[in-house]
């Protein structure tokens, strides 16, 4: 007879994955065999026991759940990984699914959708809820910020000029004028404060990350 899914929940707060540990151990056909708090703890709990389902959150410390992702995936290219996030922008979700997550979940969902998930994502499923998938399906039509204009991008966030973003980043200002048109056009943003508000709702940047 099969044993039950095998989970590793990967949370940096010891309270969210008690409350996850609970009604998956509850279930007769899962059980969490490993728990998480960091990405490198997460890395390495993957390794020791290859759990069949990974339940991911997507800050954890000073990493996030895409980096452990990614670095799983790379080692471990069949791991089914499972987003469960307070985040719910297009970008989040987007950078989760090119990370190689097999589903992606609001914190706020109902514990039977959750369970669902897992079990579906063990069976080789995707799990998007058609709200999310709408905003994945938005994303990949949009051209992508590069790693500076993103970085600019987040000094824009924070108010600063393109004075003060050339000093920080050490670039000529004229350059930086240039990356931060090249942001409006892809942002679709007419002016630095449109483009700040869209970072924010589409998850480009949170504000915990300055």
């Amino acid at each position: 007879m099969k044993g039950p899914i095998t989970v590793l929940l990967v949370d940096d707060h010891s309270m969210a994955r008690v409350g996850l540990a609970v009604p998956i151990n509850s279930q007769p056909d899962m059980k969490v065999i490993a728990e998480a708090s960091s990405a490198p703890e997460a890395i390495a709990q993957y390794r020791l026991h290859r759990p069949e389902v990974v339940i991911m959150d997507y800050r954890l410390g000073r990493h996030t759940g895409i980096q452990a992702t990614e670095a799983i995936r790379a080692e471990f290219p069949s791991a089914r990984v499972l987003f469960l996030s307070v985040y719910e922008g297009e970008e989040d979700i987007y950078r989760a699914a090119k990370a190689g997550a097999s589903g992606y979940l609001l914190k706020s969902v109902d514990g039977d959708i959750l369970l669902d998930a897992i079990r579906r994502i063990h069976r080789g499923e995707t799990v998007f809820p058609p709200a999310l998938a709408a905003k994945l399906r938005a994303r990949s039509k949009r051209e992508s910020l590069t790693e500076r204009e993103t970085t600019i991008l987040r000094h824009i966030v924070d108010g600063r000029s393109n004075k003060e973003i050339a000093s920080s980043l050490n670039m000529s200002e004229p350059l930086v004028k240039l990356d931060v048109r090249k942001i409006l056009d892809k942002l679709g943003a007419h002016d630095r404060t449109r483009a700040a508000t869209l970072a924010i709702e589409r998850g480009i940047v949170h504000l915990e990350e300055g």
